[in-house]
């Protein structure tokens, strides 16, 4: 999936910024078709921001950024509301940190980086930037067990692991040829499946670099479609992203 092509072999995918071409999702119950989707994560935040605008079959249409940021979540009506005075609305909204965690960390980026993090007994904070390998070597040697498991489906493998930062919720990531195709995420009574195909390196023709990323991203919550998108271009060149919690949301607490 890409890491940085040094001597160490470090697993460096730090940021992804992400456009899609096409797709919908859901509001309120309600088919939306996409008129735009940027996503722009920080795994080290661990953070992300997603830019959405789509339209309603009656032409009405609907905008949001959903943003989560360590242990905040909250939308704004702009990019950046209300971090210059006067400009754009951020609204907390708690109530959907746990989804936008499990979306975050069983994203194509997030899933291995999760699993790997568990497979050595750290938070993938801890993890990020070492050689997995080296890493896993180190930590068995010295006695840590992980809570990552693999088992086969024929040639498919399948790893099982915490999702981190959810008390109680784990994923199993279905692998084909060492890439995610399917991850389900069980919390609960709530079952959210994420299923990926199409894995390409969708960087601008420019600056290809050999680090993939789905094409098609399809979301479905407890059987229902949520989200069906479909890649145009990203950008895993190590790109700046941060995601700041308005002081409002920070005002209104975890």
């Amino acid at each position: 999936m890409g890491m940085l092509r040094s001597g160490a072999e470090s697993e460096l995918v730090k940021t992804l910024d992400y456009y899609g071409a096409s797709g919908s999702i859901q509001v309120n119950g309600q088919p939306c078709t996409l008129t735009r989707y940027h996503v722009q994560a920080n795994y080290q935040i661990p953070g992300f921001r997603t830019d959405i605008a789509c339209a309603f079959k009656d032409k009405k249409t609907y905008s949001v950024v959903e943003n989560l940021s360590e242990d905040y979540a909250w939308d704004d009506d702009i990019p950046g509301a209300e971090l210059v005075a006067g400009k754009g609305k951020s609204t907390p909204r708690q109530n959907t940190l746990v989804e936008r965690r499990i979306r975050l960390w069983a994203g194509p980026h997030g899933a291995p980086k999760a699993a790997i993090a568990a497979a050595v007994g750290m938070h993938p904070l801890q993890s990020f930037g070492q050689n997995p390998a080296t890493l896993l070597d180190r930590q068995a040697a010295a006695g840590v067990k992980g809570t990552t498991t693999l088992t086969w489906e024929g040639e498919k493998a399948v790893l099982t692991f915490p999702v981190p930062d959810v008390p109680g919720a784990t994923a199993t990531a279905t692998l084909v040829n060492y890439l995610p195709e399917r991850v389900v995420v069980k919390n609960g009574t709530d079952t959210t499946e994420f299923v990926y195909g199409k894995w390409a390196d969708w960087n601008n023709p420019l600056f290809k670099i050999e680090a993939l990323y789905a094409s098609t991203i399809v979301e479905r919550k407890n059987g229902a479609a949520v989200r069906n998108v479909t890649a145009k271009v990203t950008e895993v060149g190590q790109i700046y992203v941060i995601v700041p919690v308005p002081e409002s949301v920070q005002k209104a607490g975890k």
